[in-house]
């Protein structure tokens, strides 16, 4: 299955394995909760997943990788320790707290949060000494004396034995103990999340065209040679600030993160290419709606990979737009319910305004070090939340200690009120540049497979989605429907070879 399939299982397991009854206790005991074992090449995003789905549950997650520990920091260290039996007293071994164990409390309290997921990762890499140790934790949960605390879940994860050498082959006693969950690379998923997530337009433009080129290991005389998606993420985020910073992107720079000769040679003559691009097609007037013929000629006449280049930029600025936009919106809906709760608080209970606001955004303070200590919160969410946080200090600087309640709160709605006509301002930009889209991709593709691949892009990014949804896009919609109906047709156009097939006298579930 591919990573976003193995996240939904993952995702169910752990809501299963939570489960509780009337008591209190797991539905499934806690030594009966096998495991789940990830395993794939490496670089796929398994370790990236399990962020996600810690975030979306709300949840703690504890990462480590196996092939960091001894025996001794798995189990604990061993210490003397006398205990009385039947009268008599005798010295025994006992342990200290395992390492790991101890920073699933640690995390705890630093969160707050009482269940999560403790993430161990390669462990079939672990040594011949511990091996013994990781099989009666697979079971029972415990490393040494000290068992994982209730209400977290055990994912863990590791590459086949042709990926890494260190692999130990399980055998089927511990097999037999762990929820196996298969992942192979799907460039087709994995672009959906790419554009969604602003991986550069270069990259998954390239990629669209060179879809072999996405995950690649090779065996040479010189060693194995090897591209992953996560070097083309992390590829991604350095061209990035490249950019930002007027830098060369390089073949020097692409073969540190894409390590076969080959890939990154091509990578680096279609970046090259791509700028060209860049200046050529002068995407802000396409959304300004000021591009000139010559544009509208060219593009009609590109083959094929500029083409879906020329959409991939586009597709990019509009996106660059959409998502600031939309996070700026969501920091506005937080600090709306926060500044609401000030202005009752002010009425009900006479309290003063600047004290109530120092508290709010104290609390929020908190809240984001407690979502960042637990890895409970995603990059765009922590975006959002400095964001509130800057904006109510902003606010609270506007208001002096001795100031009237009334004064305060309308000094407090006028700041939120010129942060929300400048929203309203932008989104209404925005709104424009997309009709200019709509119009350049009609006019210059028609009614083409261009427009579709628009449409889809627009609908993979949730930021874009829910703009539309929103504030509105009549071209989108219009386009939306087509590609709804153009997707049922290659449904029907599939049962319809099915039954051929089958009248044939094939087995339809081969065909």
């Amino acid at each position: 299955m591919n990573i976003f399939e193995a996240k939904k299982q993952i995702s169910n397991a752990v809501t299963a394995y939570r489960t509780r009854d009337e008591f209190g206790r797991p539905v499934i005991p806690l030594s009966r909760q096998r495991p789940i074992f990830l395993i794939g090449a490496p670089g796929i995003g398994k370790t990236a997943i399990m962020e996600q789905i810690a975030q979306e549950m709300g949840i703690a997650l504890v990462s480590y990788s196996m092939t960091h520990h001894t025996r001794q920091s798995a189990l604990g260290l061993p210490f003397i320790k006398e205990k009385e039996y039947e009268g008599r007293t005798f010295r025994v071994s006992e342990y200290t707290m395992s390492e790991i164990i101890a920073s699933v409390y640690e995390k705890m309290e630093a969160t707050g949060v009482k269940e999560g997921i403790l993430f161990l990762d390669e462990i079939n890499c672990v040594s011949e000494t511990l091996a013994p140790a990781m099989l009666q934790f697979l079971q029972y949960k415990v490393f040494g004396q000290h068992r994982v605390p209730d209400g977290w879940i055990v994912v863990t994860a590791g590459n086949p034995p042709e990926y890494n050498q260190s692999v130990r082959e399980f055998d089927m006693v511990t097999w037999d103990r762990l929820k196996r969950i298969d992942v192979e690379p799907d460039y087709d998923v994995w672009h959906t999340w790419a554009v969604a997530s602003g991986v550069h337009p270069a990259v998954t433009s390239y990629l669209d065209i060179r879809k072999d080129d996405f995950y690649r290991v090779e065996a040479t005389v010189e060693g194995r040679s090897f591209v992953t998606p996560r070097g083309w993420v992390d590829l991604s985020d350095m061209i990035r600030l490249y950019e930002l910073h007027g830098l060369k992107v390089d073949e020097a720079l692409v073969g540190q993160y894409l390590q076969n000769r080959k890939t990154a040679r091509q990578f680096a003559m279609y970046y090259d290419l791509w700028l060209k691009y860049s200046s050529d097609y002068q995407v802000d007037k396409i959304l300004g709606g000021t591009w000139d013929e010559t544009i509208e000629t060219r593009a009609q006449q590109a083959k094929f990979d500029e083409r879906i280049s020329v959409v991939a930029l586009i597709v990019d600025a509009v996106l660059g737009e959409i998502r600031p936009l939309m996070q700026d919106r969501a920091m506005m809906e937080a600090a709306q319910k926060i500044l609401t709760n000030i202005r009752r608080m002010t009425v009900s209970r006479r309290m003063p305004v600047a004290a109530l606001l120092d508290t709010a955004v104290a609390e929020q303070e908190n809240r984001l070090r407690q979502a960042q200590a637990g890895s409970m919160m995603s990059s765009e969410a922590e975006h959002t939340q400095y964001a509130l946080i800057r904006f109510l200090r902003a606010c609270a600087e506007k208001l002096d200690p001795g100031m009237g309640a009334d004064e305060a709160v309308k000094i407090l709605r006028s700041e939120f009120d010129a942060s929300t006509r400048s929203i309203k301002r932008r989104a209404g930009e925005i709104g424009k540049h997309l009709d200019h889209v709509f119009s350049f991709m009609e006019k210059v593709f028609g009614d083409s497979q261009e427009i579709l691949i628009l449409v889809t892009e627009l609908t993979a990014s949730e930021a874009a989605a829910r703009y539309i949804a929103q504030y509105g896009c009549d071209a989108y919609f219009r386009h939306n429907r087509s590609l709804l109906f153009y997707e049922r047709q290659l449904d029907v156009m599939k049962e319809i070879d099915k039954l051929e097939a089958s009248i044939d006298g094939d087995d339809p579930a081969e065909s």
